[in-house]
């Protein structure tokens, strides 16, 4: 049956139309007067199109944005009215029926083909009107195409899409959980799961050798740049039968082939990722999600003031970052580093400059010992017109020190925004000392593997117990976390126990998994990388709600679909809830 909208595309008029009586519907992106003769632009999903009229009342009342059918024939433009910037900007359409399908409002709240000049918050509030605009359109099928060929590839190895709850219960671990409320169960609650971490597990129980879906994930954390208030996408995937190595070389696969594919024009190493521990990390970047573009590396100069008469290097970690051939920057540039290292908490920075004749000069060189000034050179390999900079903090000098070396790299132009550099962070900490809760507590994913198993967890202290854990990072942005599973319950009982759980608290709290383990559970391994944040380098995006059709607000509101909102007394009370004041 024909359509009684539109035969045709914007994108399928070309001159080899010219002469043919078509049909499009669309938007009225414009209208415009040149002389008395009226021109209307219509667009649809496709490209756009020029209208002309010889009865120019034909579009009296036309509003901008309002939706309309158009038929009409194509004929050849004048060539001195040609339009480049457009496919269809040879050819025009002379109209002999016009309908208006959805009238518009006079007045706009912005301009569909500027919005992203507009604040967000209007921009999300008039959502509809936004994704009109094409650039904001195409990131949305940009998404599309993505997901589309993850599911290609993971089909292509034999992974089977099954999918998992989105009611289930309270995590007792992690973020703050979107809690649900039950009519049937009176004083009882659901929630939204913050992934499908157990159920992934218990498929691997259920005898699947390689699940994954695209999970929605919900997680009550506030948004940032690269993460979404409320919910967000992964593709969340896990193997039985496998170790770590089994499930790096998938990430891998799966990383390189989505952005070779979608970002040919960006520069991707050849070689393997490059992999490091999360001590190398720390001790080399200050940062378990190192950018890699970056070449400055961070040294511990500790040792060289072990004892030192300056007294703010004295007792504390000291950090150092060399930069070669800086030393005749100007005092008004290395003030720029004194002031950023004062905006991010730090009294200052020490620094001083390598002369010809290696002898120092800067503010704190006065301070050291012919020893220290000795030790330096040798440990940080300096050479004339060498600057090193310096960062000492009782708690915080790797922290600072990552973010001096973001701001130098940056600064320097060091960092090439055409390439993505990844790494694959490994052998995370299984616990941390919590001064909060005065006990030892996981550092990451409470289900991983502990590295030395049983003898480890007997044998070690806590903080020094490894986990099966990784991290695929890309250009300073954490892409993906996964990990082995500890399967056997043995392991995990003690393993819990570290962190402060009895037997009592494993079986309440994690009910499933303690029982499907002592039904024969395979080992199993996976990872999760985020759609969202994929998406959000692929398209060069600063934040990643340009990849998102419908975003809350950093804020976690919508104004376009007014929530989060009251809801009746009625549904109060069915739910069996009462709102304190």
């Amino acid at each position: 049956m024909q359509n009684k909208y539109r035969d045709h595309l914007c994108k399928e008029l070309t001159e080899q139309t010219i002469g043919q009586e078509v049909r499009v519907a669309g938007f009225v992106e414009n209208i415009r007067d040149h002389g008395g003769v009226i021109f209307l632009d219509l667009r649809d999903s496709s490209g756009v199109i020029q209208v002309v009229s010889n009865d120019d009342h034909i579009f009296d009342g036309i509003t901008r944005e309002s939706s309309i059918t158009i038929q009409g024939t194509i004929r050849k433009r004048d060539f001195e009215d040609y339009n480049s910037r457009i496919s269809t900007g040879t050819i025009e359409l002379l109209v002999n029926d016009l309908k208006v399908l959805g009238k518009s409002k006079n007045v706009l709240p912005f301009e569909v083909m500027t919005s992203k000049e507009n604040s967000e918050d209007t921009r999300l509030k008039y959502r509809y009107l936004d994704l009109r605009n094409p650039k904001v359109k195409s990131n949305i099928i940009f998404r599309s195409k993505v997901i589309s060929y993850l599911r290609e590839l993971m089909q292509s190895d034999d992974f089977l899409e099954i999918q998992t709850p989105i009611l289930t219960a309270s995590s007792p671990e992690g973020a703050r959980d979107f809690i649900v409320p039950s009519r049937k169960f009176h004083g009882k609650f659901y929630a939204l799961p913050q992934a499908p971490q157990q159920f992934k597990q218990l498929l691997m129980c259920g005898g699947f050798d390689k699940y994954f879906q695209i999970a929605p994930c919900f997680r009550d954390e506030d948004a940032r740049s690269d993460r979404v208030y409320g919910e967000f996408y992964q593709l969340d995937f896990e193997m039985a039968f496998a170790e770590e190595e089994d499930i790096l070389e998938e990430g891998e696969k799966i990383f390189r082939k989505t952005f070779e594919k979608f970002a040919p024009d960006k520069k991707l190493s050849s070689e393997a990722f490059k992999r490091l521990t999360y001590q190398e990390a720390m001790d080399l970047y200050g940062t378990d999600k190192p950018d890699l573009r970056n070449p400055l590396t961070i040294i511990d100069l500790t040792e060289v003031f072990e004892s030192t008469t300056f007294r703010p290097f004295r007792g504390v970690p000291v950090k150092g970052i060399v930069i070669d051939n800086i030393a005749s920057k100007s005092n008004s540039w290395f003030n720029e580093i004194v002031e950023f290292a004062n905006s991010i908490g730090m009294p200052g920075i020490g620094y001083f400059k390598v002369m010809e004749d290696m002898s120092f000069a800067g503010p704190i060189d006065k301070f050291l010992s012919e020893d220290e000034r000795e030790e330096l050179i040798s440990v940080a390999d300096l050479k004339p017109e060498s600057v090193i900079f310096f960062i000492a903090d009782r708690t915080k000098a790797s922290k600072y020190a990552s973010q001096i070396r973001d701001f130098l790299g940056n600064k320097l132009d060091l960092i090439d925004n055409d390439e993505f550099k990844f790494c694959i962070v490994k052998d995370f900490p299984m616990y941390e000392w919590s001064e909060e809760e005065d006990k030892y507590i996981f550092t990451h994913n409470p289900f991983s593997m502990p590295q030395g198993g049983m003898e480890a967890l007997t044998t070690k202290k806590p903080e020094e117990v490894l986990a099966y854990q990784f991290d695929f990072v890309c250009n300073g942005i954490e892409m993906s976390s996964g990990a082995v599973r500890n399967h056997d319950l043995d392991i995990m009982r003690k393993a819990f126990e570290i962190a402060g759980y009895d037997e009592e608290d494993l079986k309440t709290r994690f009910k499933a998994l303690y029982e499907a383990f002592s039904y024969g559970a395979p080992p199993h391994a996976g990872m999760a990388p985020g759609i969202d944040r994929m998406l959000m380098l692929l398209l060069d995006e600063d934040s990643i709600r340009e990849t998102i059709a419908f975003p809350l607000t950093a804020a976690g509101s919508d104004a376009m679909m007014g929530c989060p909102g009251e809801i009746t007394e009625l549904q109060l009370r069915e739910a069996h809830i009462k709102i304190r004041d």
